[in-house]
């Protein structure tokens, strides 16, 4: 079997992994599997390694884990490799695939509001391009990467939806604050799992609120005792 021309890595910047990374992480693994690309997570820290199920499902579908840094494994190819960062001058092109062989993605990607944690791997002085002026979730921005790299789409005909509402229950919704790619029918494209996860914070969220008007209440009716 051939090496993979292209290489996807995501620079883990946490401590830990949290539900919607590790969703993201296994979409990008088997979306990468299945477009023939490799993807590696790396800066893992060792209990996570050793101890996550995340991670170890992360493996199992096609992804590889690794706890040294991409400056140390791809040393020797420091020149072939991209670095996906909002702040850069130039946008991400299709000829990029003659330029590159390794993308990669640090994890500011996804945060709302964004931090500039790109800044930790800019440092590094890796080449950079950027996807456009939105923010995307991880998983979105190695989608976009994949399309305009393999195959050859420009960043401005690819389909997207901005912050989509989506709906929780015949009665709640809520706003995802990023871009996404959109499907045949026009619907975001989001990990397996996903809305399951968005709904389950929402209701904890919502929990939260009624615990605090509930003790607001309470305490209202202290002082009205008083």
């Amino acid at each position: 079997m051939t090496d993979p021309k292209y290489t996807f890595v995501v620079e883990h910047l946490d401590p830990e992994l949290g539900p919607w990374s590790a969703l993201e992480y296994k979409t990008i693994a088997k979306e990468s599997r299945r477009s023939g690309c490799h993807f590696v997570l790396s800066s893992v820290p060792q209990s996570l390694l050793e101890t996550s199920s995340d991670v170890k499902e992360l493996q199992s579908v096609g992804g590889e884990a690794r706890t040294d840094s991409i400056e140390t494994y791809y040393a020797h190819k420091k020149d072939k490799i991209c670095l996906l960062d909002p702040g850069a001058e130039q946008e991400l092109s299709p000829s990029d695939s003659q330029v590159f062989d390794v993308f990669l993605f640090g994890g500011i990607l996804g945060d709302d509001p964004p931090r500039d944690r790109t800044s930790e791997l800019r440092k590094k002085g890796f080449s950079g391009r950027r996807l456009g002026p939105k923010q995307m979730t991880t998983d979105t921005a190695v989608r976009v990467t994949r399309m305009v790299i393999l195959e050859q789409a420009p960043l401005d005909e690819i389909p997207y939806v901005d912050f989509p509402e989506l709906k929780l229950n015949e009665h709640e919704t809520t706003e995802m604050p990023f871009r996404y790619v959109t499907d045949k029918s026009g619907k975001p494209i989001m990990p397996e799992g996903m809305m399951e996860l968005i709904k389950a914070d929402a209701d904890k969220a919502f929990d939260d609120v009624e615990f605090v008007d509930e003790v607001a209440g309470l305490e209202e009716m202290k002082i009205d005792r008083a």
